[in-house]
C-alpha cells in the first residue's frame, strides 16, 4: 500500500512527532506503577509527582534505533545491524532480550536468534517500539512496517511479537495522514495475516465496540480468548487489543483514551505509552491535555542504555523530534515513496493508499522458525532448518537453501536477461559431512522466470559434538568478484 503523490505540511509533522513522544512519555510514565496487574484497575490519573518521568525501554530501545538509522542509513539498516546495537548498547537480558542476545552470542543471525527456544516470541517487546519507524515514514505504512518487521525479528522471529510490530508501525504511519482511527486500524489489519491472534484480537474489539458491548466486557472477552497463549500479562494480542479498545471506546477524548487502556491492567506502560503516542501523532500537541504535557515535561529518562557506550542520545523530546525529522527524507527517497514535505497547505487525495496487495503481507506470511537470510548484493540466499538446530553425535539435520536474484533492484530494465552461475562449498568441523549441490544457476527475476531456485543439504553430524559447533557456506558468483561466507552453528 503506497501513498500517492502526497504533500505533507512539514510544521504539522514536526509537531505530529513531537506529541508522539511526549504521549509517549505521558502513558510509560503513568501505566508504569501498575504494570502486570491482572485485574480490572481504577485509576484517575498519575500517581507520580509532576516533573517525574519513570523510564521505559518501549522509548530507550528507539534511541538506539535513531543512532543506527543515522549510523547505517535507510539502504543498508536491516535485521543484521539491528542485532549489532542489541549487542553493543542494550543492557537488559529480560525475556527475549536476553534470549536474543545469548543466541547471536552463540553464533545465530536474526531471525533465528529471536526463534531459538525462546517462549517468549508472542510477547509484547516489539510492538512497543514501532513509533520511531512510523515518524520516519509518515502516511507510508508499508515502509514503516517494513523497519518494524526488521526490528522485531531479532528478538520475535516468526512470532506474534512480529505480526504485532508491523501492525502497530503500519497504524501509526497512516495516523500521520488519516484522521480516522479506525480506518487507519483497518489499513494496519490488511498488512497482517487473517488467522493472526492479533488481528483476531483487533477485530473482536471492533466487534464489541460497535455492538455497544462495555469497555469492560470487551476488556473480559480479550482476556479470555487469548488466555492458552501462555506469557501472561506480557502477550502481545491481548495488550494491542487494549490498546485498540482505548483508541476506539476513549472515542477521541485523550484522557478518556488513556485511563480505559490502563485500566484494562496486564502491560499497563507499554499499552499506555503506545496509545499516547498513536493519539499523538493523530492529533498534536493541541489535544494532549495541557495539564498532562506540563505535568510530564519535555525530558527523557533511560534505563537500559549502554552508558559511555552509546553517546549523543537524545535527552529531550524536543531534541528526538528534531533528530527524526531531519533523516525523514532520507528515508522516504531511498524507499521510493512518493510523499513529500512541503511549507504550504498539506495535498492529501482523497484515498492516499492503493488497493494493491502488500508485500508486507506476503512477507509475513512467509515467516517461519529456524530461518535466517544473507544478502551479496547481486543473489540473496534464504537459509531454513528442517528443525530446531540442536544436535547430538551422528545426527543428520536438514537444510533449505533459496536463492534470490536481486538483479531487477539494480536494474532500469526489469525485463532484461542476468543470470548468475552461483558455486557453493562447505566448511566444516571435523567428522562432519554434507550431501547436496555445488553449484546453482539463478535466472533474473522477470516476466518469463521466477528468479528464484532452491536446493537441499543433509548434514551429518559426526561423532565428536562441541557445544558450539560452526559451520560456514561459501557462496561464490561465477561473473562477480565478491564471495559470500554464511556462518551457521549447530548446538551440541
Amino acid at each position: 500500500m503506497d501513498n500517492t503523490n502526497i504533500k505533507l505540511n512539514f510544521a504539522t509533522y514536526k509537531d505530529s512527532v513531537h506529541a508522539c513522544w511526549i504521549g509517549k512519555n505521558i502513558g510509560g510514565t503513568m501505566g508504569a506503577p501498575y504494570e502486570g496487574k491482572r485485574e480490572v484497575l481504577d485509576i484517575q490519573g498519575f500517581s507520580t509527582k509532576k516533573g517525574e518521568i519513570i523510564p521505559n525501554d518501549d522509548l530507550d530501545l528507539q534511541l538506539v534505533w535513531l543512532h543506527a538509522m543515522e549510523w547505517v542509513g535507510p539502504y543498508q539498516l536491516s535485521a543484521k545491524e539491528l542485532g549489532e546495537c542489541w549487542l553493543s548498547f542494550i543492557t537488559p537480558y529480560w525475556h527475549e532480550y536476553g534470549i536474543c542476545k545469548t543466541n547471536m552470542r552463540l553464533g545465530m543471525q536474526p531471525p533465528l536468534c529471536g526463534d531459538y527456544h525462546s517462549s517468549w516470541k508472542d510477547s509484547n517487546g516489539a510492538w512497543i517500539r514501532t513509533e520511531i519507524w512510523a515518524c520516519m515514514a509518515p502516511g507510508c505504512p508499508e515502509i514503516a512496517a517494513k523497519y518494524a518487521i526488521e526490528d522485531a525479528c531479532v528478538d520475535h522471529g516468526s512470532g506474534e511479537g512480529t505480526i504485532a510490530a508491523a501492525f502497530v508501525a503500519a497504524m501509526q504511519s497512516c495516523a500521520f495522514i488519516e484522521k480516522d482511527i479506525r480506518r487507519c486500524i483497518d489499513i494496519a489489519l490488511s498488512f497482517i495475516p487473517e488467522n493472526a491472534r492479533t488481528g483476531t484480537t483487533v477485530r473482536k474489539v471492533i466487534e464489541c465496540y460497535d455492538s455497544g458491548v462495555s469497555w469492560l466486557d470487551c476488556r473480559n472477552t480479550v482476556q479470555k480468548m487469548n488466555a492458552d497463549i501462555g506469557n501472561g500479562w506480557f502477550e502481545a494480542p491481548s495488550n494491542i487489543g487494549y490498546t485498540v479498545l482505548g483508541l476506539l471506546y476513549g472515542e477521541g477524548d485523550f484522557k478518556k483514551s488513556m485511563i480505559t487502556t490502563i485500566n484494562c491492567g496486564d502491560d499497563t506502560d507499554c499499552t499506555a505509552a503506545t496509545l499516547g503516542a498513536t493519539l499523538g501523532i493523530l492529533n498534536g500537541t493541541a489535544h494532549i491535555p495541557t495539564d498532562w504535557t506540563e505535568h510530564i515535561g519535555d525530558g527523557i529518562q533511560t534505563l537500559c542504555l549502554a552508558g559511555g557506550v552509546l553517546y549523543n542520545v537524545p535527552k529531550t523530546c524536543s531534541e528526538l523530534t528534531d533528530r527524526v525529522i531531519r533523516i525523514a527524507p532520507t528515508v522516504l527517497f531511498a524507499n521510493k515513496s512518493d510523499l513529500s514535505f512541503t511549507d504550504g497547505e498539506s495535498i492529501i487525495s482523497e484515498n492516499p493508499f492503493s488497493s494493491k496487495k502488500s508485500a508486507i503481507l506476503e512477507r509475513l506470511k512467509k515467516l517461519k522458525p529456524y530461518q535466517f537470510e544473507a544478502d551479496m548484493g547481486m543473489v540473496k540466499a534464504i537459509f531454513n532448518w528442517d528443525r530446531s538446530p540442536d544436535i547430538a553425535p551422528g545426527d543428520e539435520i536438514g537444510l533449505t537453501l533459496s536463492l534470490q536474484n536481486n538483479t531487477v533492484t539494480f536494474s532500469s530494465n526489469p525485463f532484461g536477461n542476468i543470470s548468475h552461475f552461483v558455486s557453493l562449498r562447505w566448511i566444516l568441523p571435523e567428522g562432519f559431512s554434507v550431501d547436496g549441490n555445488t553449484g546453482i544457476s539463478v535466472d533474473q527475476l522477470n516476466a518469463h522466470t521466477s528468479g528464484k531456485c532452491s536446493t537441499r543439504f543433509t548434514i551429518r553430524v559426526g561423532e565428536k559434538v562441541a557445544p558450539i559447533n560452526r559451520l560456514i557456506l561459501e557462496i561464490a558468483l561465477d561473473d562477480r568478484p565478491g564471495v559470500l561466507y554464511v556462518p551457521m552453528v549447530l548446538i551440541g
